[in-house]
């Protein structure tokens, strides 16, 4: 028995005591007897293996930008006090609303030339030119009365709480926890109660 690679550049089996002609045993055997349910065991091992081989789909690569090659989505914030959210990414479409608050954070979801497709907390959005936005990292705390701890650690000291949408600014995570800044304060938040990260970024 055999693996060979067709010229479609499947996998197929071979075995040509079981599939040209009759097979043949002595039943007076005992010998062969044993060795029958061991031969269809194996048999049934490879098909499987072989069916998993050619149905697990391929791993997909993760989008990238195709203006500045980096990740998307992900998160950016706001530049400045207010910005211009346009229906398409030129000045000649028109100004569907504003944002109006410095350092929100805001999700890129596409590019195009110099505009950016973001979305915020709630999903709204459209194009903005690339100028208004920061890569500073920043978070929308979802929490009323979130409470910073001293260290990555909910046993750890409270340094500080933080009131339900509060914009702080974020500079290192772990898988779980988030350093923050806000309102002079410092401190360790879980993750899970932020928007504005991924939950697989881990950064510093």
């Amino acid at each position: 028995m055999f693996l060979q690679t067709s010229k479609t550049g499947l996998l197929g089996l071979h075995c040509p005591r079981y599939w040209h002609g009759t097979r043949t045993q002595n039943i007076n055997d005992p010998q062969s007897s044993q060795a029958e349910p061991m031969r269809n065991s194996i048999f049934g091992l490879i098909l499987t293996l072989t069916a998993l081989i050619l149905f697990i789909p391929p791993l997909q690569a993760s989008e990238r930008g195709s203006q500045t090659n980096l990740p998307i989505p992900r998160f950016v914030s706001l530049k400045t006090d207010t910005g211009n959210v346009r229906r398409g990414p030129s000045l000649n479409h028109r100004i569907d609303w504003v944002f109006k608050r410095r350092d929100m954070p805001l999700r890129i979801t596409a590019e195009h030339g110099h505009w950016r497709r973001v979305e915020d907390r709630d999903g709204m959005g459209g194009w903005v030119h690339y100028s208004l936005l920061s890569g500073t990292r920043t978070v929308l705390i979802e929490k009323d009365m979130l409470t910073l701890h001293a260290r990555p650690d909910p046993a750890a000291p409270v340094v500080a709480a933080l009131e339900l949408g509060v914009v702080a600014r974020v500079s290192e995570c772990t898988l779980e926890w988030c350093l923050l800044r806000s309102g002079g304060f410092k401190g360790w938040a879980p993750k899970a109660r932020l928007w504005g990260v991924q939950s697989t970024e881990v950064f510093d």
